[in-house]
């Protein structure tokens, strides 16, 4: 009866004088380099910068779009909940907000 040696490792013994390269594991994507040792960010510190507006005017908008409550909660007030400033410049200035993230994020710097 044989036994097969399919789950056996061979060792291969070299008689080159030559001094062999090492061997080097490679990642999934073929690469030999580690992506943890380099830092580049995709982005320079002007995207940021207008990251950083966008996201306060979206948060300016919302802050304006929020609060006001009626007087008395007998009495229903239209010009408190449909005001202009809740129905038309909250949703202008979040808008703007997104627009700015958009430029932010296609800026070359």
């Amino acid at each position: 009866m044989s036994k097969s040696n399919s789950g056996k490792k061979r060792v291969v013994v070299s008689t080159a004088t030559e001094n062999p390269k090492p061997t080097v594991s490679k990642t999934k994507s073929g690469s030999s380099h580690n992506l943890m040792d380099e830092h580049v960010l995709i982005f320079k510190k002007n995207n940021y910068i207008w990251m950083g507006i966008g996201a306060l005017l979206i948060v300016l908008g919302m802050f304006l779009m929020a609060g006001g409550s009626m007087p008395s909660p007998d009495v229903w007030d239209e010009n408190i909940i449909y005001s202009t400033r809740r129905t038309v410049i909250a949703p202008i200035v979040i808008l703007a907000g997104l627009g700015v993230e958009i430029y932010a994020i296609f800026r070359k710097s």
